[in-house]
């Protein structure tokens, strides 16, 4: 390998290492937890930390269940029905998040009647209790998705169903990337699992026909997962993956305000008592309803263009070596 090459490699390694992410924070009404970088150091999270920031491919692929190699976690926070939770995803270099087409989806299992510090999440049989796609009435088609991408430290937002019986859970939050949806997998799949433990007296929970597998629920030729025409104008209807919202959240999913905030680290590692930023508003249960895509304009509050990355920097390292003539080892 030639000399300038070596010297450029620093310069392809920067973006591709930050071109993906992680649930980097999680907010319960208004106190913070911190969810670990991937394959550093651990410390007691509620978030299940994962080892590579990169997306998962593949339907089938077993860590599209709570993400890459993730693990238990020690920590687990209470909450209420109706609580609002937030998810800041960052790159991996806690930059602002690096896509802004697909979907937010969010399930939950529940861990039986033992804390979820122990439960194997392979085991879990998962409801879905929100989605959200492109924002209503946006003119420019624009996903909810993007929101955190033009926006440094905004997070995803979801609602607790304010029927949900107590118990606990993993609450699954995933982002599916679809800038690379037009073959099959191509859809990049960023699956977070938290733990916590629902208080209350509720009864709502999902009938066995509303529970699925992850993977399992999904397919690599599913709609919504390959979409060959992403970026049409106008946009096409859009189809979420996966079931339908469990029939018990009926609208207790609605709302875009933060929840009671009563809940507390059962354990240690204690949240901070900061609210969460100005965020986009709660994920919506669709009850089957289409959602329209779209290619983020250039004048939309974006100033950023989502632009397909390769897979693995070997391709762009390959590429780089024959056009200086050199030869790789």
């Amino acid at each position: 390998m030639r000399l300038s090459t070596v010297l450029f490699l620093p310069l392809l390694a920067v973006p591709y290492v930050s071109a993906h992410g992680f649930v980097h924070k999680v907010w319960i009404g208004t106190k913070t937890y911190l969810g670990n970088t991937p394959n550093a150091e651990p410390t007691n999270s509620i978030v299940r930390q994962i080892d590579s920031v990169d997306p998962v491919k593949g339907a089938d692929n077993p860590n599209v269940n709570c993400g890459n190699d993730a693990q238990l976690a020690g920590d687990i926070a209470d909450a209420n029905p109706g609580d609002n939770m937030s998810f800041l995803w960052t790159g991996g270099d806690l930059s602002t998040w690096p896509h802004n087409i697909g979907p937010m989806l969010t399930y939950m299992a529940s861990c039986g009647s033992t804390d979820c510090t122990t439960f194997n999440s392979t085991n879990a049989k998962w409801f879905k209790i929100a989605q959200i796609g492109r924002i209503p009435g946006d003119s420019d088609g624009t996903w909810f998705q993007n929101r955190l991408f033009a926006n440094a430290g905004v997070p995803a937002n979801v609602t607790l169903p304010a029927t949900l019986a107590p118990g606990n859970y993993i609450i699954r939050h995933e982002i599916i990337a679809l800038h690379l949806a037009t073959s099959p997998g191509g859809a990049e799949f960023y699956p977070s699992c938290s733990q916590i433990r629902v208080g209350g007296s509720q009864t709502g929970a999902p009938t066995d026909d509303e529970l699925v597998s992850l993977p399992g629920a999904y397919s690599d030729n599913d709609p919504g997962i390959l979409v060959p025409n992403v970026f049409d104008t106008p946009p096409p209807p859009y189809t979420f993956p996966g079931p339908p919202i469990a029939a018990f959240v009926g609208a207790s999913s609605s709302g875009s305000g933060s929840g009671s905030g009563s809940g507390s680290s059962s354990k240690s590692g204690s949240p901070s008592a900061t609210a969460p930023p100005s965020s986009s508003p709660t994920s919506q249960p669709s009850k089957g309803k289409s959602c329209k895509l779209k290619r983020a304009p250039t004048n939309t509050v974006s100033k950023r263009a989502e632009v397909p990355r390769p897979r693995h920097i070997s391709r762009i390292m390959r590429d780089l070596t024959l056009s200086f003539g050199g030869s790789a080892h």
